[in-house]
Order: structure tokens, then C-alpha cells, then sequence
């Protein structure tokens, strides 16, 4: 018999294995999660068994996943989304609902006139079975989706604000159904109109007693206990203030979740939210990922594959459902075909909610043991196939909606008339104060601009000014090559994003490989990546900000600027790799310049004499130190320079040294 201990390290190297499996099919942990559990289950390898302890210790992650939902939830951040979160959430879910109920009517009419009186399958599902089923299958995954959304940069797309708006809702709905599920396993009409009343009211006392206590209490206990200044007393607090009113709803005869809700909606109401979230995530990703290893073990695979056609056609039918639904809801709404389209197939899959809804609902007799596997797989099966439908999305809405097609060249054509009769201009990605000041300078020196942002907000009020503004998204191809990529002096990404910046730097090596890329980061912890990745400079506005205050500091004490601008020179040169020199001018203004190092490139024409030789070979009568910094080859390539490299025609060099070195190094490489 296994050991706790042997059960421990049982279930931690199952999940570190499918964590990594799943990264590296760039796939979400959840997935990895349930597959593993599956494997190690007892339907399949039996390695650990369904243990009433260990679903204990799951339920605490969904504890947690309410706990951080009710960290998020705020009313201004409602008020601003009201029309999407109560007009499409409430609509699809409330239809999701209604036409699981339907469906099941119907069909336990036909079962019952071909004489199967316990309705499908024998299952005996009843209309609260129904009325449950459909909350659970009205649920999509905030988790996958939101993640995929963020690497795509889509979350402030036309249709990312209504796929947050409908996951907001879901969210939001999981609480009321908490108290509905368990309501519904009652045996009588009377019983259950008793129960819901019952429910009803704990839930308007507890609700009210919190709501109206809860914030000056939490606020005065959260600053009680930071004044203590002790991280270890801080988290026990934490932990304790959310199991108290998770226990408090569960005394009740609510749920747990409910009170972990209650719980991080009214921290969010302090000034210790971001603290309070960073500490809880280790707690609220180890717990949910042990919930869904036993919702994984829960799945049994010969049910599975004795009704493989069923699993099948519980997988397509909800899917295609919820994404007609969400398409007409969206396109009613107001919004463009292919927004409506994009917004239905990204929330067509199940969701987590939907595991935790559906354990309720088989909690309380609901839904019969056989039925669950099938509804299991489905769910999982939909999940498993959420990341190629939306990286497919392009696509498919393309082959749905030539009106999509047809827009997005309107769009694109915008953008190539108004750089159509401009060379040598800077393409400015974002729009924000950054690449505000940028084009405001640029025009300051009569240098032409284009700028792409995605705020249509934003971009109607800036191309009201006259500013040379569109709505585009700069880390597509076809927005920055009819942005004029190729007749580009620079492009500049002006918002702190490396994702977005690495797909930037990967079209412009593609397309226009010669043009520089000036990148804006946080910090610089991705400095060295995104040079690798193809970046000219890479400014990080923390070092920045820091050095700026630096040197303002040191004027105000009386250091003379001269001293100050090397200083700040120096420390650059030890944070930035690439800036250690700098390329010379005439209007230079620094101390002693014989003697500072500089930037210097050489372009190798026909008649150098460097052509064919190694860097070794070409550089070795030079008596003075001088450094290769990089290599550009004639058609674009940045090469990185070796001894043994061969010397072409067309390659550029940057060399760095002192003035008398450099000299030196032009006639030798140069001049014949």
C-alpha cells in the first residue's frame, strides 16, 4: 500500500512532467494537468487512487481560482464593460441554459414515444439534470484563452474586448450556479422551491453582512497586520482570512467558493490587491493543478470507448453550438462579421468552471456515474482542440466571411495610401505617450511618420488632429509592408512588450532586413534577446529613468555637466552591451574625445582590398587595438564576427576604437 509520502511524490512528478510536456507543445498546464491524471488514474494506470483526501485537498484549488476571480472583479471595471458582460454574457449564458433545457425536452419526448422511459441512454437525465448541465457547458476557458490571446496581442482587439466581457460573465455566473446546483438535487418541487428559498436567503444575509462590514474590516486588519512588516504574518493572514469566509459560506450551506469570492472581491477594495495576488498565485497554481489531476483521474476510458461515437458527438455539438450562438449574439450586437466569427470560435470550447460545475452537479446525484466519463472526455477533448481553432481563426473566418477579407484589404490599402508617396520615414509601432513625444519630435524635424495602434479610440482623435495615425496591428505582416516597411529610414516599437517585439523583429528581418529596430522594454532583462533577435538599440525605460534622475541629481549637488555625462556614459557602457561606444559626430561635447571610444562602420566597396581576406587576415598591420562590434553582410544578414570569417563585398563593419585606431582601420580596409 502506498504511503502519503509515496502519493505525494506521485502526484508532484506528474504534474512537473505534464507542465513540461505541455510547454513544450506550447500548450496551457491545465491540459497537461488533466492528461496526466488521466495516465496515472485508476481507469487507466492505476498508480494512485480518486482519494477522498486528495479531491479535499483539490477543492481548495478552486477555492483559490474564486479567491483570485473575486480579486479581479471590481465595479468600475464593470461599469466600463457593462454592455458586454451583462448584454453578450448574460445572453449566451442564460441561452445556453435554456437550450440545454429545450434540447432535453425534446428529446425525452422522442425517447419516451420510442419507449425508453429513462430518456437518453438510459441515463435517466431530468430537466435540473438539464438546467445544471447547461451552466456547465455554458462555461469557457478563461485560463487557455486569455493566455493565447495575450501572445497573439489580441486583448484589446474588437473581438478580445468581447471575449473578456463574455468570460467576465461566466465568471460571474459561477457564483449564483454554486447556489442553484445544489438546490436542483432535491426530489420534490416543494423541496426544491424550499431549498432555493433557503439558499436565497443565507446568501442575501451573508452577502450583506460582508459587503457592508467586510471592507472597513478587511482594510483595517490588512493594515494591522502590514504595519507588522513580516511577509510570513502577511501570508498567514492572507490564508486565514480566505478559509474563514470560505468556511463561513460552507457553515452557511453555501459553498466554499463562494466565500473565497466574497474574500478576494473585497481585498481588491484595498491598496494590498497586487501584493496579495502575487502572494496567493503559488497556493492557487499547485492546489488547481491537483484538481485537475482528479478531475483527469475521474475519467474512465473503457466508458469512453464504449460510447466513443457518443464522446464524439457531445464533443462537436456543444462546440459548434456555442459558436453559432456567440457569432449571432456578437453580430446582433453590432459588431463586424468577422469580429462576431472570431469571437465564437475563440469561447466554443469548455472551461475549467465547467469541470468544477460538473463535479457539483455529479456531487449531488445529478447527472448517473456512467454519464460522467462521456461528459468528461467531451469537455477535455474540447479544450485539447481550443489552441488550433483559434490559431486557425485567420483562416477560417477568410473562408466564412468574404466581407472580413474585403475589410481587412480596405484596412490595408489605408495604410498603403497614406505612405504611398513618402520614402525614408520612421514607422512608429504604438501610439502612446512614447510614440506621441517620438512623432511630435520627428515632426519638430520635418521627418516623415506613419504610426499603427490598435485603440480605435485613440487613433480616430489623433487622425482628427491631423497626425498621420492608423488603426492597424504593427506585428502583422501586411500592416507594416503597406506601412512602407521596405522605404523605411527605422521602425520604433514604442510600447514595453518583448512578445510583440520579437514578432516586429522577425517581419522586418524577413522583409526589409536592412531597416533598423529601435525597441522600448520594462527593463532589461530581455536585452540581450532582443538584440539576438535583430533589434538595432533596445532602450529599457527603468535603466533610463534611473540614469536621467542620476544625472539631474548630480547637477543640483554641483557636479559640472561635463563630469556628469561621463559618468552617465559609463554606466550605460556597463549595463547595454551594444551602446558601450558610440558613434561619433561633429556636435559631440564631451571631456577629453582623443582618448573616448567610438563607433565607426566601414562599407567594403569593389576596389577594398579587404575583400576575400578572413577579419584575422584584414585587420592583423593594424598596431592599435580595434573591436568588430558586428557584420552586416550586403543582402541584410547580421553576422557574427569570428577571425576566421571571409570578407565580401558589400559587408559592413562596425569597428570600435579610439580615433588614431579607426583611421588607421579605414585605410587599410578601404583604400588600395
Amino acid at each position: 500500500m502506498a504511503s502519503t509520502l509515496d502519493l505525494t511524490l506521485l502526484y508532484l512528478f506528474a504534474a512537473v512532467l505534464g507542465v513540461v510536456l505541455c510547454r513544450l507543445a506550447k500548450l496551457p498546464p491545465m491540459l497537461g494537468y488533466l492528461a496526466v491524471g488521466i495516465v496515472i488514474g485508476p481507469n487507466a494506470l492505476a498508480l494512485a487512487k480518486d482519494s477522498a483526501g486528495v479531491q479535499h485537498l483539490g477543492e481548495f484549488g478552486v477555492v483559490f481560482l474564486m479567491f483570485v476571480i473575486g480579486l479581479e472583479f471590481n465595479l468600475p471595471k464593470l461599469k466600463s464593460m457593462k454592455s458586454l458582460v451583462f448584454g453578450l454574457g448574460f445572453s449566451q449564458v442564460a441561452l445556453t441554459m435554456i437550450a440545454t433545457l429545450i434540447g432535453h425536452t425534446a428529446l425525452s419526448a422522442i425517447m419516451a414515444q420510442m419507449g425508453h422511459a429513462e430518456g437518453l441512454l438510459g441515463w435517466g437525465i431530468t430537466w435540473q439534470s438539464a438546467i445544471a448541465l447547461g451552466g456547465a457547458l455554458a462555461m469557457s476557458s478563461t485560463a487557455i484563452v486569455v493566455k493565447l490571446m495575450a501572445e497573439r496581442l489580441e486583448l484589446d482587439s474588437p473581438h478580445g474586448k468581447r471575449v473578456l466581457g463574455i468570460l467576465l460573465f461566466q465568471d460571474l455566473a459561477v457564483v449564483p450556479l454554486l447556489v442553484l446546483i445544489p438546490a436542483l438535487g432535491e426530489d420534490s418541487a416543494a423541496d426544491l422551491t424550499r431549498t432555493l428559498a433557503i439558499a436565497m436567503g443565507k446568501g442575501v444575509a451573508v452577502l450583506t453582512v460582508v459587503l457592508l462590514a467586510g471592507p472597513r474590516v478587511m482594510h483595517w486588519w490588512l493594515t494591522l497586520v502590514a504595519r507588522r512588516q513580516s511577509a510570513e504574518l502577511f501570508m498567514l493572514n492572507l490564508l486565514l482570512v480566505t478559509l474563514s469566509l470560505a468556511w463561513l459560506t460552507d457553515y452557511a450551506g453555501l459553498s466554499m467558493a463562494l466565500g473565497a469570492f466574497l474574500a478576494g472581491m473585497l481585498i481588491a477594495e484595498t491598496e494590498f490587491k497586487n501584493q496579495v495576488e502575487a502572494d496567493i498565485r503559488p497556493f492557487h497554481d499547485v492546489l488547481l493543478g491537483l484538481f485537475f489531476i482528479t478531475i483527469g483521474m475521474k475519467l474512465d476510458w473503457h466508458s469512453v470507448i464504449d460510447h466513443w461515437l457518443l464522446v464524439l458527438i457531445l464533443t462537436t455539438l456543444p462546440v459548434l453550438f456555442k459558436f453559432g450562438l456567440i457569432t449571432m449574439l456578437t453580430r446582433l450586437s453590432g459588431a463586424e462579421t468577422g469580429v462576431a466569427l472570431r469571437t465564437g470560435l475563440y469561447l466554443a470550447q469548455a472551461g475549467e468552471f465547467g469541470f468544477v460545475l460538473l463535479t457539483l452537479t455529479a456531487g449531488t446525484h445529478l447527472i448517473p456515474h456512467q454519464a460522467q466519463s462521456p461528459l468528461l472526455a467531451s469537455m477535455v477533448l474540447s479544450m485539447l482542440a481550443t489552441p488550433f481553432i483559434i490559431m486557425a481563426s485567420n483562416t477560417i473566418v477568410m473562408k466564412l466571411s468574404s466581407n472580413d477579407w474585403l475589410m481587412q484589404s480596405l484596412a490595408m490599402t489605408k495604410v498603403a495610401t497614406k505612405t504611398i508617396g513618402i520614402h525614408n520615414h520612421v514607422v512608429i509601432c504604438g501610439y502612446g505617450r512614447s510614440g506621441q513625444s517620438l512623432a511630435y519630435l520627428l515632426q519638430q524635424q520635418r521627418i516623415p511618420y506613419i504610426a499603427l495602434d490598435l485603440d480605435p479610440d485613440r487613433v480616430q482623435q489623433a487622425m482628427s488632429a491631423g497626425q498621420n495615425v492608423v488603426f492597424s496591428d504593427a506585428t502583422r505582416p501586411q500592416s507594416l509592408i503597406a506601412a512602407g516597411l521596405t522605404r523605411a529610414a527605422a521602425v520604433v516599437v514604442t510600447y514595453p512588450n518583448t512578445a510583440s517585439a520579437r514578432k516586429i523583429l522577425q517581419v522586418v528581418h524577413e522583409h526589409a532586413p536592412t531597416v533598423p529596430v529601435l525597441v522600448r522594454t520594462t527593463d532589461d532583462s530581455a536585452l540581450d534577446e532582443l538584440h539576438a533577435a535583430g533589434a538595432t538599440v533596445v532602450v529599457p525605460e527603468a535603466l533610463e529613468g534611473s540614469l536621467m534622475l542620476a544625472s539631474q541629481a548630480l547637477a543640483l549637488l554641483g557636479v559640472p555637466m561635463r563630469r556628469v555625462l561621463r559618468m552617465i556614459q559609463d554606466q550605460r557602457a556597463a549595463r547595454y552591451g551594444i551602446i558601450r561606444n558610440y558613434v561619433h559626430g561633429a556636435d559631440d561635447d564631451t571631456v577629453d574625445e582623443r582618448e573616448l571610444q567610438r563607433l565607426r562602420s566601414f562599407t567594403l566597396g569593389p576596389d577594398a582590398p579587404a575583400i576575400g581576406k578572413t577579419l584575422e587576415h584584414a585587420l592583423h598591420e593594424l598596431d592599435m587595438t580595434v573591436v568588430v562590434i558586428s557584420l552586416r553582410r550586403a543582402y541584410g544578414a547580421v553576422i557574427t564576427p569570428t577571425p576566421s570569417l571571409r570578407l565580401e563585398q558589400g559587408d559592413t563593419l562596425v569597428l570600435s576604437g579610439r580615433p588614431k585606431a579607426l583611421n588607421r582601420a579605414e585605410e587599410v580596409l578601404l583604400n588600395s
